[in-house]
C-alpha cells in the first residue's frame, strides 16, 4: 500500500515538473512567433523607407525633433568632407575584417554630419594609401540616416587614443574628431553612403545591412518540438510506472 503511495506521490510531482517545463517551452516558442512578427514588420518598414525618394536634411533634422524616428530614411545633401578627421570603426562585412570611414561633412546650413563613407580593408586604414578617394570641393551625397549606436554587452571598448572605434558612440566620435566649438553642430545622426563611383573604389559605399537576420521561425519550431519531446517522453515514463506497479 505505502508503495502505491509513493508512486502517486512520484507521479504528481513529475506532473507537475514536466507541465510547468512545458509551459516555459511552450512560451518561448509563443514568444518567437511574435518576434517573427516584430521583425518581418520591422523588415517591412525599412524595404518601404529605402524605395523612397531622399529627403532634405532640414527634413531629416525635423524628424528627429519629432520622434527622433530617422532610421533607414533616405538623405540627400550638400557638403565638404573634412578629410583630416575621419574615424575608423571595426566591422566585419562578407566575412572580411575592415574598417568603416567615419568623416565629417561641413554643409552650407551650417550642419556637421559624420558621413559613414564605407568599407575599407585592413591594410587600407590609412589615408594616404587611398589618397584618390578622398574626394575634394563640395560633394553630393545620398544615404541612409542611423541613429547613434548603442554598446553591446561583448563589445570592447572604444579606442579614442588610437581612433578605433567598436561602437557608434556619437557624441564622443564627434568631440574626439572636431574642435569643442564645431560640436555642438553635429547633426544627431549618422549617414551611411550609398554606393557610387568613388576613384579607387575606397572607401565602398552601400555596405548597410537592410536585410536583417530573421531565424526566429526555426526557433519557434525548436522550442515547440522540444514542448512536443517533453510530453512524449513523460507519456512513455508514466506507461512505464503504470506497467511496473499499477494502482490497487
Amino acid at each position: 500500500m505505502s508503495g502505491d503511495i509513493n508512486l502517486k506521490r512520484d507521479l504528481i510531482s513529475l506532473s507537475v515538473l514536466t507541465l510547468a517545463a512545458f509551459g516555459i517551452l511552450a512560451g518561448l516558442g509563443i514568444w518567437q512567433l511574435q518576434r517573427l512578427e516584430w521583425k518581418q514588420g520591422l523588415s517591412a518598414r525599412i524595404e518601404a523607407r529605402t524605395a523612397l525618394q531622399p529627403v532634405t536634411l532640414t527634413d531629416a533634422l525635423n524628424n528627429w525633433e519629432k520622434s527622433r524616428d530617422v532610421e533607414y530614411l533616405r538623405v540627400r545633401f550638400r557638403g565638404r568632407f573634412r578629410h583630416g578627421n575621419e574615424s575608423h570603426l571595426f566591422t566585419v562585412i562578407n566575412g572580411k575584417t575592415g574598417w568603416r570611414v567615419i568623416t565629417p561633412l561641413d554643409t552650407p546650413g551650417g550642419r556637421i554630419v559624420m558621413v559613414d563613407r564605407g568599407f575599407v580593408p585592413a591594410a587600407k586604414k590609412q589615408p594616404h594609401t587611398r589618397a584618390q578617394g578622398q574626394l575634394e570641393g563640395e560633394q553630393t551625397v545620398i544615404g541612409l540616416a542611423r541613429s547613434p549606436g548603442i554598446k553591446g554587452t561583448f563589445s570592447p571598448e572604444n579606442s579614442l587614443e588610437k581612433n578605433n572605434w567598436f561602437w557608434r558612440d556619437l557624441k564622443s566620435m564627434a568631440a574626439a574628431a572636431l574642435p569643442a566649438g564645431d560640436v555642438k553642430r553635429v547633426a544627431p545622426f549618422f549617414v551611411e553612403l550609398e554606393a557610387s563611383s568613388i576613384p579607387g573604389g575606397l572607401p565602398r559605399g552601400g555596405v548597410t545591412r537592410v536585410k536583417l537576420s530573421n531565424r526566429h521561425l526555426q526557433y519557434a519550431f525548436t522550442w515547440f518540438g522540444l514542448a512536443g519531446a517533453l510530453l512524449g517522453v513523460f507519456a512513455l515514463h508514466l506507461r512505464s510506472r503504470l506497467r511496473q506497479r499499477p494502482f490497487t
